[in-house]
């Protein structure tokens, strides 16, 4: 990762990739083509049932249709475990290749050798493509966010702040306890990084005659919502795994605001509403004529001859001013911002000890040092 793609004050903790083992799944798919084409070059040439695969004609094809038999039936299953369709079409254009180059080239007579040849070099390009998808991967934590890359042909990119991750999920297979690997996905607030599984059972009954037929279906499913995402979505097989998840959750902690900086930030949103509730008002008031003046051009013109002494005329005219210079509106705001203040200054003495102590240790640093 470059320097100009990093945010500012932004310092690189961790660059992670997945272990060579964390996608041990698709790789698994890769030695099952290699052990299934072996088992079937035995099956059809050295095995007891060797003399069901031999003979001419349709015979010559057995081999390819129990290789790709129960090719296709493994795919089926790693599609809905996986719940991946990717998977059953890959094992079916292996098998539509296979099928393809025997009918092309004439090699219905060495059937089995083909297939267990063609198995092995299949697979290997598929280790080395799961390879490059591995390498693909890339995870940088950095002091303010986690960054997630990945994808061949279509490059995936996820970014997450700390403040936003709401749960983490970490999780360890044998292998990964075995080698010390493991993954890690952070939940954040908008429920990205949750998945479902559902499961599902259904049963009909079909009744008919010539004329009509009644057909019946029944059901029910349940779904339950679990933290799971796609490899380039999540931290996946990081390594190593206890100290990568460590050094998250410490990060995650950092950002977690206290209840004390929940306070203020409230208190800061209360004084901006204030604020332009005055400016309003303020607005307001300079587009009508002020009050003020007609009031004290009325005080002052009073005859002289009431029996109000100087003083008290001083505190009628000064009351009534205030009261007609400041509107009930402008009042209510000025004693809720008082109140505002008040209780903010009440929390502030109220803050953590913690902090307190840190600032006293501090002071009584500077002392010794200026003595």
């Amino acid at each position: 990762m470059e320097k100009k793609d990093l945010l500012k004050n932004e310092q690189i903790e961790r660059l992670l990739s997945p272990h060579p083992l964390s996608f041990m799944k698709l790789q698994a798919l890769c030695i099952f083509v290699i052990v299934w084409g072996i088992v079937v070059w035995w099956l059809t040439e050295f095995s007891s049932y060797a003399t069901i695969f031999s003979g001419n004609g349709v015979a010559l094809w057995y081999p390819l249709m129990l290789w790709g038999l129960v090719l296709l039936l493994v795919g089926v299953v790693a599609w809905l475990v996986a719940i991946r369709l990717s998977i059953f079409l890959l094992y079916l254009a292996v098998f539509a290749g296979a099928f393809g180059l025997i009918y092309w080239q004439h090699w219905e007579n060495n059937t089995s050798l083909f297939i267990m040849v063609y198995s092995v070099a299949v697979s290997i390009v598929g280790f080395l493509i799961i390879e490059l998808y591995r390498r693909s991967h890339k995870y940088i934590i950095t002091n303010l966010r986690i960054i997630f890359k990945g994808g061949v042909l279509t490059k995936r990119e996820r970014t997450i702040r700390y403040d936003k991750i709401a749960d983490i999920d970490a999780k360890q297979g044998i292998l990964g306890q075995i080698f010390g690997f493991g993954t890690i996905i952070p939940v954040s607030q908008s429920g990205f990084g949750l998945g479902s599984d559902k499961s599902f059972a259904a049963g009909g009954v079909e009744l008919g005659t010539k004329k009509a037929k009644l057909f019946g279906f029944a059901g029910g499913g349940k779904e339950i919502q679990t933290p799971i995402a796609r490899s380039y979505y999540e931290l996946h097989g990081v390594y190593p795994y206890k100290d990568v998840k460590q050094l998250v959750e410490g990060l995650v902690q950092t950002h977690v605001p206290t209840q004390y900086q929940k306070e203020q930030v409230e208190f800061q949103k209360q004084q901006v509403d204030i604020q332009t509730q005055m400016r309003d008002l303020l607005h307001k008031q300079v587009r009508e004529k002020p009050r003020g003046k007609a009031v004290k051009q009325t005080i002052e013109e009073e005859e002289p001859g009431e029996e109000q002494n100087e003083d008290e005329e001083k505190i009628v005219m000064k009351k009534t001013i205030a009261e007609d210079a400041f509107p009930p509106e402008q009042v209510d705001i000025q004693k809720q911002m008082k109140e505002l203040l008040k209780k903010q200054k009440t929390v502030r003495v109220a803050e953590p000890e913690e902090e307190d102590v840190e600032e006293e240790d501090e002071d009584k640093e500077e002392g010794k040092e200026v003595a």
